[in-house]
């Protein structure tokens, strides 16, 4: 049965990081999607950008990040699944897997849409937070127009909460990633 985790948290905090740790222990058993994926594709392709420097982690994307906000944003008030339904349609064609870590959750809609295509029971929520110290040493510095708009703050007030909650401070070992995958109930290698 197909089983779903829905990892959000602020810029910085290591969605990614904690992601790409959870699906090397899974290893084939699982794959990570991106709901950003085609979002900066079709934004990419709009504005004839290099995409793999959209999908790294640098400067590059910074400069764009603000303008796909707020056209993404426009999108989703005409669909607000269309994001999540082409990043799961385009992730399912390509391999199915028992799991699925969905990594850059930031939208409530993000969640209703996983619940009510999915189901409540295949579908579980952690959020990822880190102090802001710790978000500036992984290079993080507050921007008005970025940190303060709902693909930011939208799942701050969370009606029921999350799932789980995991404070990403330090480094995570194996034995730590391990007990994250038993309190997700995710079966490991």
């Amino acid at each position: 049965m197909l089983k779903i985790v829905l990892i959000s948290g602020k810029r910085k905090c290591g969605k990614d990081y904690i992601s790409e740790r959870l699906q090397r222990r899974l290893g084939s058993r699982s794959q990570i999607v991106r709901i950003s994926e085609p979002i900066k594709s079709e934004w990419a392709r709009k504005l004839q950008l290099d995409l793999d420097a959209l999908l790294s982690d640098g400067p590059y994307k910074e400069k764009y990040r603000r303008d796909m906000i707020v056209w993404s944003d426009e999108v989703r008030t005409q669909d607000y699944g269309y994001f999540c339904r082409v990043a799961m349609e385009e992730a399912l064609s390509r391999q199915q897997t028992p799991y699925i870590l969905v990594s850059d959750v930031r939208r409530k809609n993000d969640i209703k849409w996983f619940r009510e295509t999915y189901g409540a029971k295949r579908v579980t929520t952690l959020r990822l937070t880190s102090r802001p110290e710790t978000r500036c040493s992984r290079g993080w510095t507050f921007t008005a127009g970025i940190d303060d708009v709902p693909s930011e703050c939208d799942l701050d007030d969370l009606a029921g909460g999350f799932d789980f909650v995991l404070a990403n401070d330090e480094q995570f070992d194996q034995e730590a990633i391990d007990l994250l995958l038993d309190k997700l109930q995710l079966q490991y290698q």
